[in-house]
């Protein structure tokens, strides 16, 4: 009796044990990503700065692409680049907002026209700066021929304040997208050199962000315009927020 009563307790025990684990395994699964709270604080944070140009201000001060700002801008902790044509890497925007501190992430080939703490990287690296997770994913086109993909040219997804943030850099809809897991996207839509805005509906429908926010247009002339924006918004799935440009 003795025995049985003892075999039962441990059979018990081990059944209370592997339900435990099967709600922490729950709970982790439900945790991938971030809140619906937490992505709609971290959209208060984000500032749309025309073209692909965004800046992020939380513990740190995040800038992508960073094009025509003014003078006196907010100084950068750290500096995103997805490429090294003009309208991605401007030494002389970057030098508006860089300190002595301030690290930039780059392709090599543009980090070359930069100084300072440069951080090169090609697609599939991950590194972290300042605490902030930056992973570098492939960006392309396919059907065109302005960003080859033997450039090693990238988008960044980086986790801030617990939200995945992907910023597509120059690219088209590409494989690798099915394998992206963010909270919020910032996606090309002007068509020409990138996605038009139909090809960036699909992306977002195949990314599915929380949040999807169109960028590249309304900048320089002839490409894109907000109507863009708004045919993107019509055509994805998923939830989008055209921002206003700030400067």
């Amino acid at each position: 009796m003795y025995h049985k009563c003892r075999l039962l307790s441990i059979v018990m025990v081990i059944s209370i044990f592997l339900v435990s684990c099967a709600i922490v395994s729950a709970q982790a699964a439900q945790k991938q990503g971030a809140s619906k709270e937490e992505v709609k604080m971290m959209l208060k944070k984000i500032h749309w700065l025309g073209h692909d140009g965004f800046r992020i201000d939380s513990e740190n001060v995040i800038y992508f692409d960073p094009l025509e700002l003014k003078q006196g801008s907010v100084p950068a902790d750290i500096i995103l680049i997805t490429h090294a044509h003009y309208d991605h890497c401007s030494p002389k925007d970057v030098a508006k907002i860089q300190k002595k501190e301030t690290v930039i992430v780059t392709p090599a080939d543009c980090g070359e026209k930069l100084s300072g703490d440069i951080r090169t990287v090609k697609p599939g690296d991950t590194l972290t700066v300042k605490g902030v997770k930056i992973e570098a994913v492939p960006a392309y086109n396919i059907t065109k021929q302005f960003h080859p993909k033997a450039n090693g040219w990238v988008g960044y997804i980086v986790t801030v304040d617990g939200t995945r943030i992907y910023h597509a850099g120059d690219t088209d809809l590409i494989p690798e997208m099915k394998t992206f897991k963010v909270d919020i996207a910032f996606l090309p839509v002007s068509g020409k050199y990138v996605m038009t805005a139909d090809e960036a509906a699909k992306a977002a429908d195949v990314i599915k962000p929380q949040i999807a926010i169109p960028m590249h247009y309304e900048v320089i002339k002839d490409l894109g315009t907000t109507k863009d924006a708004e045919t993107f918004k019509k055509k994805t799935k998923m939830p989008v927020e055209i921002l206003k440009m700030e400067k």
